[in-house]
């Protein structure tokens, strides 16, 4: 009995380190994407969060698209775009941690 349930508690740990880790690099990828979209000449930091918030919503969920921002910055002398996400931390059943993860996307400027 003492057995099953620390075997029922390790996994679940493994399942939630797994969604985190999941989450993260999906809210990463749709960051980068992002900034790449709202990098082009053509296009504006808006049209970057919009992209991001369409890739988080169809891969994950719309809760960890909520807050998505755009802007412009200075990185070793270059004109980025960066799109940042936070989100809350996916958690597996009612305990696991609290928290919020922050992902940063960058990518140059088009002239």
């Amino acid at each position: 009995m003492l057995v099953s349930a620390l075997v029922v508690a390790l996994f679940l740990g493994v399942v939630q380190v797994a969604l985190v880790l999941h989450v993260r690099a999906v809210l990463v990828d749709a960051a980068g994407e992002g900034a790449r979209v709202a990098a082009r000449a053509d296009r504006t930091p808006a049209d970057g969060v919009d992209r991001t918030r369409a890739l988080v919503r169809d891969a994950v969920s719309a809760r960890f698209a909520q807050d998505v921002s755009a802007g412009t910055a200075t990185l070793d002398g270059l004109e980025v775009v960066e799109v940042t996400v936070r989100a809350p931390l996916p958690v597996v059943g009612l305990l696991g941690p609290s928290g919020t993860l922050t992902v940063t996307g960058h990518a140059v400027a088009e002239p």
